[in-house]
């Protein structure tokens, strides 16, 4: 049986890193991206698989529901939510149009597209959902002159990335259907370019080897899949202390609030 995956921001990165391993493999693809050029360039390159190109705008409803009719209609077998937008500067200087783009490409877009794409996996008792995230989800204890300071509502749209799929997972438990997300750090891509930021002279992880975690966490049964952390006790700890603190919590008010 033909397996088929969606990846959106598939015309330059990661997204075209997935889309390169997963024909690899042998899955059809539905690729999704702003750049139609790009995306035929890439569909011609994917020999020996169907490849089907969609251009379309994940920061706009028109475009989140255009692709979100194709995660609904076709049999999915895996869904990457990919595509990305980052604008880096103190929050008070956000316009509210870049504030709303960011939140409509990273939180909007997936959790609408993962929720046309659901329905039909637990029909076939299978499937995969990838959202991409960043370390910088785990950022938030941070202060402003940390290297990834001055990015409040992207590092907030990872960190629902990162919580979305570990509650996801655990509610489709027994289903045959199974979410994940990535934390890569900083990945060698055009990404951080189009935001005037050079990043050249910085150690770097490739697309590829971005992909390569994904595809072997998701073999491990890993729901965060962290590139980059050697260590991989290093993050259940983290989840161990965030249960802790919610379970750690009562209807009494703590004594430190008190007569304050």
């Amino acid at each position: 049986m033909s397996q088929l995956a969606l990846v959106t921001g598939a015309s330059s990165g990661i997204g075209c890193a997935f889309a390169r391993a997963l024909a690899a493999d042998g899955f059809d693809l539905i690729v999704v991206g702003r750049r139609r050029d790009r995306l035929d360039a890439l569909a011609a390159e994917l020999t020996g698989v169907s490849t089907r190109v969609v251009a379309a705008d994940l920061s706009t409803l028109a475009g989140i529901e255009q692709v979100a009719e194709l995660a609904a209609t076709n049999p999915l077998t895996m869904l990457v939510n990919n595509a990305g937008v980052a604008h880096y500067m103190p929050f008070a200087e956000l316009p509210a149009s870049k504030a709303q783009e960011l939140v409509d490409v990273k939180v909007l877009a997936p959790t609408l597209l993962t929720r046309a794409a659901l329905n039909g996996m637990l029909e076939r008792t299978a499937g995969t959902i990838v959202n991409v995230a960043g370390m910088i989800a785990f950022s938030g204890p941070a202060d402003a002159a940390a290297p990834q300071g001055q990015r409040a509502v992207y590092a907030g749209s990872l960190a629902y990335l990162v919580t979305m799929a570990q509650t996801l997972n655990a509610e489709l438990a027994g289903t045959g259907v199974t979410a994940h997300v990535v934390c890569p750090g900083i990945v060698a891509t055009e990404f951080h370019e189009v935001q005037g930021m050079d990043l050249s002279a910085l150690p770097r992880m490739t697309a590829e080897d971005v992909v390569t975690a994904t595809l072997a966490g998701i073999a491990l049964r890993e729901t965060v899949i962290a590139p980059g952390v050697q260590d991989a006790a290093l993050l259940p700890r983290v989840f161990d202390a965030e249960l802790a603190a919610f379970h750690g919590q009562s209807p009494q008010l703590a004594s430190r609030y008190r007569d304050v």
